[in-house]
């Protein structure tokens, strides 16, 4: 089964990238850093997500982000679903922190039980296609709006999302050019789906 053992983000700085993420969410080794200037404006065509246990959880990890130096998008509140807020980081990557509990039951902590790649592609049932032909099997289908892989096991899971409602939940306009900056790594590849997003080897990561 294919599966995602890290992405790799690249940034003007990665020194100082380092340090929001490892201060702000305790990421490790399932986002990688790499220099890079390669050209990208606007929406980047994707959103890196934490999925937490409870309010306070988002919360903290939200006040820790911002107090790193990034942007709020949209201010952490209730929703249908539960509870949530986006960020987005120094670096430019758009950050959805989450929880699907609408009630405390502990004090915040800052851990986050799932990170979550949402990708926003032009045709979900075309780009579902090409992933089940590429290994990834479905988990969960909700016709051309959005489709989850069943990785439980991975380090990082993966989502489908038509592109302007991923740009819509993140609280940005769905206009972009260039380069997506990001790489998945996974146990098969290299190749680019049809949005243009890049796969390449689990060896060929980053590094921090």
């Amino acid at each position: 089964m294919t599966s995602i053992a890290s992405v790799t983000l690249e940034v003007a700085d990665p020194a100082a990238a380092e340090r929001f993420y490892s201060t702000a969410f305790g990421l490790g080794g399932q986002v990688r850093l790499r220099a890079s200037q390669t050209p990208s404006t606007g929406f980047r065509g994707f959103t890196l997500s934490l999925v937490v246990a409870q309010p306070a959880d988002v919360d903290a990890l939200v006040d820790a982000a911002v107090a790193g130096g990034a942007t709020t998008l949209k201010p952490a509140a209730k929703s249908l679903w539960g509870y949530g807020g986006v960020v987005q980081a120094p670096d430019g990557t758009i950050w959805q922190v989450a929880s699907s509990s609408k009630k405390n039951t502990g004090p915040a902590i800052r851990r986050f039980d799932e990170l979550v790649l949402l990708l926003g592609v032009e045709d979900v049932k075309a780009s579902k296609r090409f992933y089940v032909e590429h290994g990834l099997p479905v988990g969960k289908s909700f016709g051309g709006k959005y489709v989850e892989f069943a990785t439980e096991s991975a380090p990082v899971k993966l989502a489908l999302y038509k592109r302007r409602g991923l740009a819509k939940v993140a609280g940005v306009s769905p206009e972009g050019t260039g380069s997506h900056r990001l790489t998945i790594h996974g146990d098969t590849g290299p190749f680019t789906d049809p949005d243009g997003f890049v796969w390449a080897t689990a060896s060929e990561t980053a590094s921090l």
